[in-house]
């Protein structure tokens, strides 16, 4: 899968930040790309600019997973577009920030129904149609650090996030048999518009409280997607990979609060 011919991978929330920089990087590798979006459109169209830069083709669909189904039906719209899908990248996500004590169970299922059922249900379709492809694929879960490591102040999304991890690993079991490889890129502090910054301040942000001293670039993730859609990760399936700067090992954030 280094050098697909009209091979297709489809990255869901890649108007910006971390799908954005895994769509450019699999056209890089050869892929055309599916791109979705919820509420940011013209980031959407400047993904399929730098992606049709690139010689591959780019195709865009409104998908909001608040509505799983109907998000579903977004992505199945895609894939008979492109005529095909050999990697999905799970990548839409959300977070309500609340205590466990202070979270409502609306809240609790709005983070849910996005990072768990969305996912599920994109996974699933995504399976279904490279089952019957007969090729094998790649699904790859964005998760997080707190995957593996609570978020204080987070309950949902941390519970969210270690179901996707799961979920994974099952996934993995499951569809091994087909040659369909299933992985969860779990990153930590990135510098993305949803955490108020961009790539340039991954290396000019000072972040004293991660061992590395500053945020993550979105290319640092998209490299790990790319890796895992290459013809080199063959032998790797039902993993979660880490990349937070060393966040995980000395994890600062209950004594931050103190």
């Amino acid at each position: 899968m280094s050098k697909p011919t009209n091979k297709v991978a489809i990255v869901t929330a890649s108007d910006s930040g971390i799908g954005q920089a895994s769509a450019i990087m699999l056209a890089e590798q050869g892929f055309d790309i599916g791109i979705t979006w919820r509420s940011d459109h013209e980031g959407a169209e400047q993904t399929a600019q730098q992606v049709r830069a690139l010689g591959k083709r780019a195709e865009i669909v409104q998908l909001d997973l608040a509505d799983p189904e109907q998000g579903g039906q977004s992505l199945l719209k895609l894939i008979e577009t492109l005529g095909r899908i050999d990697v999905l990248v799970n990548n839409a996500g959300v977070n309500i920030k609340a205590d466990f004590l202070e979270t409502t169970f609306a809240d609790w299922r709005k983070v849910f129904t996005v990072n768990v059922d969305g996912a599920f249900i994109c996974a699933q379709i995504a399976a279904r149609q490279m089952v019957q492809q007969g090729e094998g694929g790649r699904i790859i879960n964005i998760t997080s650090v707190h995957e593996h490591t609570p978020l204080p102040g987070s309950v949902a999304y941390s519970a969210s996030k270690h179901a996707l991890g799961g979920l994974t690993q099952s996934m993995a079991l499951s569809l091994l048999p087909h040659k369909i490889l299933v992985n969860a890129v779990a990153p930590g502090a990135i510098a993305t518009p949803m955490n108020q910054m961009s790539n340039g301040d991954a290396h000019q942000v000072s972040m004293p409280e991660i061992p590395a001293g500053r945020p993550g670039d979105t290319r640092e993730i998209a490299s790990m997607v790319a890796w895992l859609c290459s013809q080199w990760s063959t032998y790797t399936t039902g993993q979660s990979f880490i990349i937070d700067g060393g966040f995980s090992l000395a994890n600062p954030q209950f004594f931050m609060q103190k």
